[in-house]
């Protein structure tokens, strides 16, 4: 069975390449080529899931070797893979969600003219994506992860002849570069440290080494994790990647791009249950982003936008649950997974709401949506009772257990944690109520474009609605699922290990105040957005909610602190090599180069003037040992 373990990379790996280099001959079947070598991986993964099963949990790791990518002394990197617990959840998380997306972008591209390119770039991004989960080592990590960074922003810039579309992907390329220089610099750490970068060499001797520099190495991974995963502070990026096609939205935010940085702490755990200090970090970002998500998702009217701030609010979920250590290990994975189907069923449905209002994104020309569009409707709204944690849907379970986790950690910090874990809550509720009350309830709002045409909604094509279907299952059972008899906590304990913690409330108690806050959200949003008008302009609002429709100042931010300080340090460089640097340079030059001219001045080509020289010369010569008799 190791030998399928290449095959999960190769067949979307395979897909790229034809897709990407087969030319305007494929254009007519290339769309399903992507989807059914997308689904392969898929099968696959299956198999081998299968297989772990059959498997005690201590024999549930298989590794496959493929080459020695690099030998030089000392430092060696091989191209190996690892296919345990924590990958195999991740390989079906991406095959699964992602061929689904690939089905609905079918229909979603259909009148595209570049699908063919399209598919082409998700298939890479699938297999760059598989890398990075099943990777054995740092380095081989560290290659899937840049892949993700080269596949996204070739998908979030894939309508470049839009001027915003261009300007999101480099936005997103550079700020994740920054992320980036801390997992290269975490590598090298670890080389220095360790002598290795693979897994086993480098966990195995964690407890032989300083708390110092295995914080150093933990910082690191959270600055690359943060970049990844759009959490403060590099999560500017993440609003903008909207403006790549719709299907691209669903899968950067459910399967793949967002989840590596969550991943990536997760495979570390080693690391940062030995460096409390990066540890604490992690806990701080992630309930900071979650928040901070939040707030950004009730300002926005674009539904995409609403849609991202909530993903970056789960995501620090996530993150934070990680930092808990082996409290809340789990429960991060388990809340990616339901997230994954939640999340991506969410975008799907804004894609189809999109495709039946003529790619309108502003909710407040929406309105009743829900007469139109019955499918898109229920499935959406399963997503929505899944994220605000509906009792029995998946989110109950994930985010609840996160919540209690978060209180499990003990003493003021566990307070704190959990307490922003509820408001968050709280607020969730209330964005994505205000989200399912602008489109498909109320009257219609929708107005004729600027070209006379008015929309028409309507119905998706079953090629878009049947993913979304799937999708809608998945929110309703997949926490309930894993929750029953703890088996997604069996399945991952072995890997990610697992404590019970000191919780100071019960978890009925936990449960109880989550829907308080749930309640509490719902009932805010439905007497703003319910029970009133919804005006066609957004009022102008409080300072908080001005700021919140600019992200939060993020972009403000950036531009006085980066571009601002970026500007002032280089005209400072400038300053000094001109007149420090160049003064250096140009006034040594110009020393020898007049006196160069006045010695050339001796060298007139006349022989008389050399012959007195020469007798002057011998003269002072004569005088001068003369003189020295004498004396």
């Amino acid at each position: 069975m190791e030998n399928l373990i290449a095959l999960l990379i190769a067949a979307p790996l395979l897909g790229a390449a034809v897709l990407l280099v087969g030319g305007r001959r494929l254009d007519a079947v290339g769309h399903w080529i992507g989807t059914l070598l997308s689904t392969t991986s898929f099968v696959f993964g299956v198999i081998l899931f299968a297989d772990l099963l059959g498997k005690d949990a201590e024999h549930r790791t298989l590794t496959q070797h493929l080459w020695t990518w690099i030998s030089v002394g000392s430092f060696q990197a091989d191209v190996t893979f690892r296919l345990d617990q924590l990958s195999m959840t991740f390989v079906l998380l991406i095959t699964g969600v992602g061929s689904l997306i690939h089905l609905y972008s079918v229909g979603y591209m259909e009148h595209d003219e570049r699908r063919r390119r399209f598919f082409g770039y998700l298939n890479l991004f699938l297999a760059a994506m598989l890398l990075l989960v099943l990777a054995d080592n740092y380095l081989l990590l560290y290659v899937g992860w840049e892949g993700v960074g080269l596949a996204s922003y070739l998908l979030i810039g894939f309508w470049q002849h839009k001027p915003s579309a261009a300007t999101a992907a480099k936005k997103a390329f550079i700020v994740n570069r920054v992320g980036d220089m801390g997992l290269s610099i975490a590598i090298m750490l670890m080389f220095t440290t360790f002598g290795s970068f693979a897994f086993g060499p480098v966990f195995s001797h964690v407890g032989d080494t300083s708390e110092g520099k295995l914080t150093a190495i933990g910082l690191m991974l959270l600055l690359a994790a943060c970049g990844k995963s759009a959490q403060v502070p590099l999560q500017s990026w993440l609003g903008d990647a909207m403006e790549g096609p719709t299907p691209v939205s669903a899968l950067i935010h459910a399967a793949t791009m967002v989840t590596a940085g969550v991943y990536l702490i997760v495979r570390s755990s080693a690391i940062f249950n030995a460096a409390p200090d990066a540890q604490l970090a992690v806990t701080v970002v992630g309930a900071v982003t979650l928040l901070f998500g939040a707030i950004v998702g009730c300002a926005k009217d674009d539904i995409k936008k609403a849609l991202a701030g909530s993903t970056m609010s789960q995501i620090g979920y996530m993150v934070l649950a990680a930092g808990l250590g082996p409290i809340g290990y789990v429960f991060a994975i388990m809340h990616l997974v339901t997230h994954g189907f939640f999340k991506a069923g969410l975008f799907l449905g804004a894609g189809s709401v999109m495709h039946g209002m003529n790619d309108e994104v502003d909710m407040r020309r929406y309105g009743g949506l829900r007469k139109y569009m019955p499918i898109t409707f229920i499935t959406f709204g399963l997503g929505y009772l899944a994220i605000i944690g509906f009792p029995g849907l998946s989110g109950f379970f994930s985010k609840d257990k996160i919540i209690e986790a978060a209180f499990a950690k003990g003493g003021t910090e566990g307070w704190i944690l959990g307490g922003a874990a509820l408001l968050g809550a709280a607020i969730t509720a209330f964005y994505m109520t205000r989200v399912m009350l602008m489109t498909f309830f109320g009257e219609k709002r929708w107005q004729p474009d600027e070209n006379g045409n008015e929309p028409h909604p309507h119905e998706s094509p079953k090629v878009m609605t049947i993913p979304m279907v799937v999708l809608a299952f998945g929110s309703v059972f997949a926490g309930g699922l894993f929750s029953f008899g703890d088996r997604f906590l069996d399945w991952l304990e072995p890997v990610t290990g697992h404590s019970e913690g000191d919780s100071p409330l019960s978890a009925g108690t936990v449960t109880g105040a989550t829907m308080v806050c749930l309640l509490i959200g719902v009932g805010l949003a439905y007497a703003q957005y319910g029970r009133k008008p919804v005006p066609a302009v957004a009022p102008r609002g409080s300072l908080l909610t001005r700021a919140a429709r600019r992200d939060l100042l993020q972009d403000d931010f950036n531009h006085v602190v980066l571009v601002r300080g970026g500007e002032h340090l280089t005209r400072s460089l400038v300053y000094v090599d001109h007149t420090l640097v160049d003064g250096v340079v140009n006034g040594t030059a110009a020393t020898f180069g007049g006196l160069s001219g006045r010695l050339r001045k001796l060298q007139n080509g006349f022989a008389r003037s050399y012959a007195v020289s020469m007798f002057g010369g011998a003269a002072l010569l004569v005088a001068a040992t003369l003189l020295m008799r004498a004396v």
